[in-house]
Order: C-alpha cells, then structure tokens, then sequence
C-alpha cells in the first residue's frame, strides 16, 4: 500500500506558518485583508467563497465582498476591479472565474494588479512565475501540490517528472515550479504519444487530466509520487480523483487522496498569498 499524502497536515503546517505572520502585521498595524470579486451566483463559486472565508476568519485575515450581477456590464466589472486595485486596505483578490460569457474574461483579469492577484491570473503573475521572479503569485492548486511535496520532504533534485495537463491554471506552472525543485519535467496531454509509458518512467506524477480516474495501473510504476489534482463527482455521487486511487495505491510509493488531498490545501495557499502580499507591501 502507499503512503497516502494527506492535506490536513500540510494544512495544519501552513496554517500555524500563517497565522504567526498575520500576528506580526497586525503588531505594525496591519491587517490583512483578502477582497472577493464575484459575478452571479455560480453553486461551486459560493461554495468555495465560504469556505475561503471561513479559512481567512480561522487565520485571522479579514474579507471585503465585491458581488456583481450575472448580467454586470465590462464597465462596471472594470470599475470594480479598479476600486480594489486602488484600495490599499485589500492586499490580496480573488476574482471567480469563469465569468459570464459576455464579459471580456481577459480584459478583465489584466486590469487586476499583478501584486494583488493571489491567484495567478494575470500575465504578470504568470511572468513570476516563468522566470522565478517575486512578482504576482502562482496560481494555488500547483502551488498546494508544491507545498505537498515540500511538508512530505519529497525532494525534487534531479527526479523526473510528468504533468499530465498543460492549462495555464495548473499544468505549465506546476511544470515551471518543478522545474524550479532542479526536476527534469515532461508535460503530457492529448496529442503525446503513449502517455502511460511516458508517466511509468516519472519519479514524480501530477495529474491534472480533467477526466474522472482516466489514469490507472496502465501510468503507474513502483516508487512514484503521484499528486491528484483532480476532483469530480461520479454518476453515483462519489467525489473521484482523476487517477484511479486503488491503482496507485497498489503500485506507488505515495499518493494524494481526493477527497482530502490537494484541494483542501488550496485554500490555505490563497490565504497565505494575501498575507505575503501584505507582507511585501509593508517592506516596499
């Protein structure tokens, strides 16, 4: 059986990281404080909105709510989004995606300024994270699956690695940010030739595939780390990673559960970014 990666411990890690860092600021009269931008009222938004909100009232990090009509023109999306950028109480914002399709998406995520995006969504974060550089903030999901690997003491040096996906929102970053580990990274997607062999040969896989439990014992070989980016609901209702759990349960060396995995230190990662780009804001 492998070792099974669990979030709650990373997250109880970042949580006390955070929360002395949140006491040191708010010392010096700083509060930090993560702005909210919300067009409409999608299920999985407002579900994840709560639950990003309870984390920042558990750490100590204050909320202010942008909530915007499902029929909200780009000028006043635009005007929004400037109000925050101006607002030098909001440290960090998260800006749900996607938006409504008659909004310019890309528009709009440029607008936001690069050291309040603590999501990754603009091209100034995306910079950052191409180049190594402190600026903007990767998004969270391949930043938790970085976290994982770092608490769990996984070391990267000289490894291979396979990302299965090549999105700007988990697949091109997680392989930057490897890449940053001193990993030898392959990305994998739709058009690579015999992807299972591919992934047999990765000491490290992160799978962000977008498709329910495709990867099984065909991808997996003994020794691996496998970290499950995925989460989705069977016909059944059963919450499902994107690899086959008890496949790689039976042949790797360790691997994130879903539920229970990457997703719930995602948030984590979101409330820690706003507190770093308080941080930051008050040593400019």
């Amino acid at each position: 059986m492998a070792k099974v990666l669990k979030g709650a411990e990373v997250v109880a890690a970042l949580n006390e990281k955070i929360i002395g860092q949140v006491e040191e600021l708010k010392a010096k009269g700083i509060h930090p404080t993560l702005g909210i931008i919300r067009v409409g009222e999608r299920g999985d938004d407002i579900s994840y909105e709560r639950g990003a909100m309870k984390r920042c009232e558990k750490l100590g990090v204050e909320v202010k709510q942008y909530l915007l009509p499902a029929d909200v023109d780009q000028a006043t999306l635009l005007a929004t989004i400037h109000e925050v950028n101006e607002d030098e109480h909001v440290h960090g914002v998260l800006m749900f995606r996607p938006l409504p399709k008659h909004l310019n998406e890309e528009e709009a995520c440029q607008a936001l300024l690069p050291e309040k995006d603590v999501d990754g969504i603009t091209d100034g974060s995306m910079v950052g994270v191409f180049t190594g550089q402190k600026k903007g903030f990767p998004p969270c999901t391949p930043q938790a699956c970085m976290e994982i690997l770092d608490h769990f003491g996984i070391d990267c040096t000289g490894k291979k690695a396979v990302v299965i996906g090549r999105s700007l929102v988990v697949g091109k970053p997680a392989a930057m940010m490897l890449v940053k580990k001193n990993a030898t990274v392959t990305i994998c997607h739709t058009r690579t030739v015999d992807m299972p062999a591919v992934c047999r040969e990765a000491d490290i896989l992160i799978v962000a595939a977008g498709r329910p439990e495709i990867v099984d014992k065909n991808y997996f070989a003994p020794g691996q780390t496998v970290i499950d980016v995925g989460i989705n609901v069977t016909p059944e209702g059963k919450l499902v990673g994107d690899a086959n759990f008890a496949d790689a349960d039976a042949i790797v060396d360790a691997v994130t559960p879903v539920p229970g995995g990457v997703g719930t230190v995602t948030t984590s990662v979101l409330v820690g970014h706003v507190v770093e780009a308080a941080m930051r804001k008050a040593n400019s």
